[in-house]
């Protein structure tokens, strides 16, 4: 990846689905997604200035840094877009070269609209010509569940994935997902049983996600038996640690995606430390969910 950013070309479509290209990045690599986000905090720690140059500076290394061993990188979008398009080519060309290495993309996103605009948020991530294709898109489903059809069906017809938003870790987030519908249920337990439904019969893993909070404790009131993968920020700068997992996933616990981002990125510039961060938070996630 170079300072100046490129643009990338269209990508063909996944010839397999995304959960199972998931579970065998997982276990061929470890259970272990990387977040990119080049916040200006991060940037200065790096010693790079606050601008594009930096931006692609601080991706090119995470991504040659990590991207031969890494099952997956989650970039955060936002930190790109506020750059504006100079900043979204950067993810653009982070995104193919994180994919030629091997390691899966999901997006962080965490879209969510009706109608013709969820279909266009859609295609942005999961449309093979769009210069943003990724493996995966997180998506918020709060506007209704029915919302997101528009990419359930192209995440399915392209081998794409979803991380949908159901039990996160922010605080704010509970006066929602936990509020308990008419029939009784919450909004979160809602959330995941339409997962679990769109996941029925896939091997050997479902292509459409959850995000789940490791900082969350106890979920055991919660049936996160989606046969899907379950995305799980908050291990590491979110207080989390990879032996809280078998507590907070139980019995789903196999499925669980650890995602760090700071734990890791604070190693930088210095590629060897990313590296080691890696080696040792995906040891840490192998010995607590053997």
């Amino acid at each position: 990846m170079t300072d100046a950013p490129k643009p990338s070309g269209p990508q063909g479509p996944s010839a397999h689905p995304f959960g199972a290209r998931l579970r065998r990045a997982m276990d061929a690599r470890g259970p272990l997604c990387v977040g990119i986000d080049p916040h200006a905090s991060l940037l200065a720690d790096w010693g790079l200035n606050d601008d594009v140059a930096g931006l692609a500076r601080f991706t090119r290394t995470v991504v040659e840094a990590l991207g031969d061993s890494v099952a997956v990188f989650k970039p955060q979008s936002a930190f790109f877009e506020r750059f504006g398009s100079r900043g979204l080519a950067v993810l653009e060309t982070a995104v193919v070269e994180a994919r030629e290495r091997g390691a899966l993309v999901v997006m962080d996103a965490k879209r969510g609209d009706i109608g013709s605009t969820m279909a266009a948020y859609a295609a942005t991530y999961l449309d093979p010509a769009s210069p943003l294709f990724s493996d995966a898109v997180t998506v918020s489903p709060f506007l209704g569940y029915g919302s997101l059809r528009p990419a359930v069906d192209l995440a399915r017809e392209n081998g794409c994935g979803l991380f949908t938003l159901a039990l996160t870790s922010n605080p704010e987030g509970q006066e929602v997902q936990r509020a308990v519908r008419a029939d009784g249920s919450t909004v979160a337990a809602t959330v995941l049983g339409h997962l679990a439904a769109e996941n029925a019969g896939a091997e050997p893993l479902g292509s459409f996600g959850a995000v789940v909070g490791a900082t969350l404790g106890d979920l055991s009131s919660f049936d996160l038996s989606i046969n899907g993968p379950l995305l799980a920020p908050g291990i590491g700068a979110q207080g989390a640690t990879p032996a809280d997992l078998p507590a907070v996933f139980g019995e789903a616990v196999h499925n669980v995606l650890p995602s760090v981002s700071r734990g890791v990125l604070r190693h930088g510039p210095d590629t060897s430390a990313l590296r080691a961060a890696v080696d040792r938070f995906t040891g840490e996630v192998r010995t607590a969910l053997a």
